[in-house]
């Protein structure tokens, strides 16, 4: 999906540097179901590869009430203007502060992963 097959050997020795205890947790929980394990692989890579999305970008490839899942850092450009579900590794505090505006919801995905084993419903956005 994202990028090249990686075994599951070598996803546990880029979990090993990781730092971040909720990102290794959220790996680990992503790579037992089969439908996140794409997103746990794109995960374990280098924080390089995380992407930073403004919310005017996400305003322009969502619909209404639509969950997306963000690999990286919500940033608060723009303006979001439906009712989303977010979930992302982190955002910043002006993309918080506009989500409650439009009385979005913010969350991790790991939260998502626990809540949706299926990853049923979701669209991502790089």
């Amino acid at each position: 999906m994202f990028q090249k097959k990686i075994s599951k050997t070598k996803l546990k020795r880029h979990l090993r540097m990781k730092t971040n205890p909720e990102l290794v947790e959220t790996i680990k929980l992503a790579s037992k179901s089969a439908p996140w394990q794409a997103i746990a692989k794109r995960l374990a890579a280098s924080t390089r590869k995380q992407s930073s999305v403004n919310l005017m970008e996400i305003d322009k490839k969502t619909t209404a009430g639509d969950t997306v899942i963000i690999l990286g850092k919500v940033l608060g450009f723009g303006e979001l203007t439906k009712k989303v579900r977010i979930c992302a590794l982190s955002m910043s505090h002006s993309a918080k502060e506009k989500l409650k505006n439009t009385k979005s919801e913010g969350v991790s995905v790991l939260d998502e992963i626990k809540k949706n084993p299926k990853a049923e419903g979701i669209k991502i956005i790089q």
